[in-house]
C-alpha cells in the first residue's frame, strides 16, 4: 500500500467527542469517531468519517474490542485490543476481539482518506489513539458511575485491572457491575491518556491473542464457512485477459455425479455442486472454449520493450531538487543503470473462496476482506441492490499481501450466487489463482548518478516506468500524472544528495491486471535505490555501510538502525569462499529498518541466505511479539521474491500455474534471522511491509560481494551466477 498519508484528504486528529449508547443486552458501549482533520461543527457534513463502535463490555466484565482492521496474520487482534486494554485497564485475558462490519462511516481508515481498508502497514499508526483514546473514555464513565454508587468524589478512585478502587474505604467494583449505569452518563468530553512511562500493556510482548483458536483449529477463515443447504463451486475464466466464453458442454457436467448445475459468467464458467471434487470433475467435463479477445498474442518481450521505449521519454516529475542534469554534467564520475522488476502473483495459502447467497432482500457475503466496504459497494452495484442490502460477514484472512484488496472474487460469487438457489461457496484453484490475480507491476527503473571528485553522490536521476494502481483504485490520489504508489521509497530517499530528479512514466500493459503487493512501492523502489546505493559506493571503491553513513548524518534514525545492523551483523567479519554480505535500507510506512543479509553462492550460480539481521526503529513498540513476527514473515516472503518470483506471460497466458512453477521458500532454506527493536518514543510506525522491502537488496548486494556480479534484474537465476 503506498504511503497512506500520501493518499487522502485528511490526517489523524485529535478525538473530536465520545459517543456512547446502551449495548444491546445490556452494558456499556464507547463508539470512537475517526473525525479526520475536522472540527466538531463541521461533523455533520464530513464524510467519510463518522461516530463508530470499538468496545462492548457485559455484566460479566468481559470486554470486546471490535477491531476495525480484520486480521490476516500480522497481529492487529492483539496488538489493537492492547491499546484499548492500556486506557481502559484491564488485562488481556479479559479481552475478545471481534471483526467490525462492513461501515467504512464508523471503521473507516482514518490514513487511507476513510476507506474501510486494511493495508498499507496503517493498523497501529491509524488506530493507536483513537482506541487508546476510546479505552480511556470507558474508564472515566466507569469511574463516574462508581463514584455516584459509592457516594464519593471521582477524584477519590482508581482502577486496578477490571475494577474501580476507593482506597480510603477498602471497597472495589468489577467493571461488569458499572456497565449499565455507566451506560446511562454523558460521555466525558475529553479524556487524558497515559504518560507512555506508566504503561503496563503497551510495550510487553503480549501473547496472541487468536492464536489458540489457530492451533486447536476453532478459526473461523473465510474457507472454513459452513451454511446450511451450501453448494460449492469451483470456476474456470479465459485464460487470456479479457476473453470470454465461447462455448461448453453443460449436459457433460450435469452427468457427474453431485454436480447440480453450471452458471456461465462473460469470462468464466462455474460448476455448482455438493463438494469441490465433484464441481472440478464437473468442471473439466464441461470442455470450456474461450474467445481469446484483442490480448492473444501479448509477450513477455513486448512489454518490457514498451517499457524501456517509454522510459527513454520524460515522466510526470514527482521530486526536482536542484539540478541534477547540470550536476551530472559537471560531475567527475558518472554511473547508470537499469533495473528490471517482474510481474508478481500473491498466493496467499488461504485459496481465494467466497461464499455468497442472493435472497429476496438482498446478498450476504461470507469471505475475508482486507476492504469489507468496498466489497458491499461493488456487489450492490453488480446485483443493482442498496449497500444496505449486501451483508458482509468479514472474517480471518489466511493471507493477504493486497490480494484481499481486490474484490473480483467477491463480485464474482455474488454473480454465481444469483445464478444458484441457496448459499453457495466459490473457491478457486490455486492454478485459477496463479493465472488470475491482480499481479504486481512489472517496472523498468533508469538510474543515473554523478560522482564528486571523492565519489559522493551530487546528482541522482532516478525515472521509473510501470503501470498505475492508484489510477485504478484510488484515481483522485494521481496528482499531476504522478502515482504516489509507483515513486514511493524513490520521490523521497533517507540520503542527503543535494540535486535530486524522479520522474515516472504510466505504461500500462495489454489487458493485465495490477494491483498492491506486500511493500508496494517501498518494494520495488526500495530495491532500485539500495542496489545503486551500493553501485555508487562500490565506483567510489568505499565500504556500502560507510558510504551509506556519510550520506545519513542529517537522519539520525536512519544512521542508528544502519550502524546497529551493521554492527549487530559483524560487518567487517571475513565470510568463506563465494559468501558475501550485504546491506540495505528502509524509509517507509513511518519505520526505519536496515537489514543485512550473508548469502552463499554455489558454483552452479544457486543462491542461498543464510542469515538475515534486521535492526527496526518503528517508534513506540506496542507487542514486541508481533513486531518480530512481522519482520520475520517480511523476509521470507522477500526472500521468495528474490529468488524465485516472477510471473511471465507468452500468448496472452500466465505460464506458471502452481508452487511447482512459482515456488515460494521452504523451510529448508530458510534463514536464520536476527531482529533487534530500537526503543523509541516516536509515533508508532508500521511493520506488516518493511521487513519485505529491504531484503531484495540486501539480498542482490551481498550477491555482488560474494561473486562480483552485479544482479538489476529480479528474481535471481543460477544462470545469472554461473560465470561468477
Amino acid at each position: 500500500m503506498a504511503h497512506a498519508e500520501n493518499l487522502g484528504d485528511h490526517v489523524v486528529s485529535r478525538r473530536s467527542f465520545l459517543h456512547a449508547s446502551a449495548a444491546v443486552g445490556g452494558g456499556l458501549m464507547i463508539g470512537w469517531p475517526l473525525q479526520v482533520g475536522a472540527q466538531p461543527a463541521e461533523l455533520a457534513q464530513a464524510k467519510p468519517f463518522a461516530p463508530g463502535a470499538f468496545i462492548r463490555i457485559d455484566r460479566m466484565g468481559k470486554v470486546t474490542v471490535i477491531s476495525p482492521m480484520i486480521e490476516m496474520g500480522q497481529g492487529t487482534y492483539t496488538s489493537l485490543p492492547m491499546l484499548v486494554a492500556e486506557e481502559l485497564d484491564v488485562d488481556m485475558s479479559h479481552v475478545v476481539v471481534e471483526p467490525a462490519p462492513a461501515n467504512a462511516k464508523l471503521y473507516g481508515n482514518p490514513l487511507i482518506s476513510g476507506v474501510q481498508m486494511t493495508g498499507g502497514s496503517t493498523s497501529i499508526r491509524a488506530f493507536y489513539l483513537p482506541l487508546r483514546h476510546a479505552g480511556a473514555a470507558a474508564r472515566k464513565m466507569l469511574i463516574a458511575a462508581a463514584a455516584a454508587r459509592l457516594n464519593a468524589d471521582a477524584g477519590s478512585l482508581t482502577t486496578q485491572p477490571g475494577y474501580v478502587v476507593h482506597a480510603a474505604s477498602s471497597r472495589r467494583i468489577g467493571y461488569g457491575e458499572l456497565v449499565d449505569a455507566a451506560a446511562k452518563l454523558t460521555v466525558p468530553s475529553d479524556v487524558t491518556l497515559k504518560d507512555p512511562g506508566s504503561f503496563r500493556i503497551i510495550g510487553t510482548p503480549a501473547k496472541r491473542l487468536d492464536a489458540s483458536a489457530k492451533v486447536n483449529g476453532t478459526a473461523i477463515y473465510g474457507i472454513d464457512v459452513r451454511l446450511p443447504g451450501m453448494k460449492i463451486a469451483t470456476v474456470a475464466a479465459s485464460p487470456v485477459f479479457g476473453g470470454t466464453v465461447a462455448s461448453f458442454d453443460e449436459a457433460a457436467a450435469l452427468k457427474v455425479p453431485g454436480v447440480h448445475q453450471v452458471a456461465k459468467l462473460d469470462n468464466a464458467i462455474a460448476v455448482i455442486a455438493d463438494h469441490y471434487w465433484a464441481a472440478k470433475q464437473g468442471l473439466e467435463a464441461c470442455a470450456v472454449r474461450f474467445e481469446d479477445g484483442p490480448h492473444a498474442a501479448t509477450s513477455m518481450a513486448d512489454i518490457v520493450a514498451a517499457l524501456a521505449t517509454a522510459s527513454e521519454r520524460p515522466g510526470a516529475v514527482a521530486t526536482n531538487e536542484g539540478d541534477a542534469i547540470a550536476a551530472l554534467a559537471k560531475a567527475a564520475t558518472r554511473v547508470a543503470a537499469i533495473y528490471e522488476a517482474p510481474f508478481l502473483a500473491h498466493a496467499t495459502m488461504e485459496p481465494i473462496n467466497c461464499t455468497a447467497e442472493v435472497t429476496s432482500d438482498g446478498c450476504d457475503i461470507w469471505v475475508g476482506s482486507q476492504v469489507p466496504d468496498i466489497a458491499q459497494l461493488v456487489v450492490s452495484k453488480h446485483l443493482g441492490l442498496k449497500p444496505e442490502q449486501v451483508r458482509v460477514h468479514n472474517h480471518l484472512l489466511g493471507g493477504g499481501f493486497g490480494r484481499r484488496l481486490e474484490v473480483d472474487f467477491i463480485a464474482q460469487a455474488a454473480l454465481i450466487a444469483k445464478q444458484s438457489k441457496g448459499p453457495v461457496k466459490v473457491v478457486w484453484s490455486r492454478e485459477e489463482d496463479i493465472q488470475h490475480d491482480m499481479y504486481r507491476p512489472y517496472y523498468y527503473d533508469r538510474m543515473s548518478a554523478g560522482l564528486d571528485a571523492q565519489g559522493m553522490p551530487v546528482a541522482w536521476n532516478h525515472r521509473i516506468a510501470g503501470s498505475s494502481i492508484m489510477a485504478r483504485y484510488f484515481p483522485s490520489a494521481v496528482k499531476d500524472g504522478v502515482d504516489p504508489d509507483a515513486v514511493e521509497g524513490a520521490a523521497e530517499i533517507p540520503y542527503a544528495i543535494a540535486n535530486m530528479h524522479v520522474d515516472y512514466v504510466r505504461v500500462e500493459p495489454p489487458g493485465i491486471p495490477t494491483a498492491f503487493w506486500r511493500g508496494v512501492g517501498p518494494t520495488h523502489n526500495v530495491y532500485v535505490v539500495e542496489s545503486f546505493i551500493d553501485e555508487l559506493a562500490a565506483a567510489a571503491k568505499k565500504d556500502p555501510v560507510e558510504y551509506r553513513r556519510a550520506l545519513l548524518a542529517g537522519n539520525p534514525r536512519a544512521l542508528h538502525v544502519l550502524e546497529r545492523a551493521a554492527q549487530k551483523a559483524g560487518w567487517a567479519k571475513p565470510l568463506g569462499p563465494r559468501q558475501g554480505r550485504g546491506i540495505a535500507l528502509s524509509q517507509s510506512f513511518g519505520s526505519y529498518l536496515a537489514e543485512v543479509a550473508e548469502v552463499t553462492v554455489s558454483k552452479s550460480g544457486d543462491v542461498h541466505v543464510d542469515r538475515v539481521v534486521a535492526v527496526v526503529d518503528c517508534g513506540v513498540a506496542v507487542n514486541p511479539n508481533t513486531i518480530a513476527a512481522q519482520i520475520e514473515s517480511g523476509v521470507v516472503f522477500g526472500i521468495t521474491a528474490a529468488l524465485y518470483g516472477e510471473i511471465t506471460l507468452r500468448n496472452g497466458r500466465v505460464e506458471q500455474s502452481n508452487f511447482d512453477s512459482y515456488q515460494m521458500l521452504r523451510i529448508d532454506a530458510a534463514p536464520t534471522i536476527e531482529i533487534e527493536i530500537v526503543g523509541s518514543s516516536e509515533a508508532p510506525g508500521g511493520l506488516g511491509e518493511p521487513g519485505t522491502s529491504a531484503l531484495a537488496p540486501a539480498v542482490l548486494n551481498a550477491v555482488h560481494a560474494a561473486t562480483g556480479i552485479r544482479l538489476r534484474k529480479l528474481p535471481i537465476k543460477p544462470e545469472m551466477l554461473m560465470a561468477g
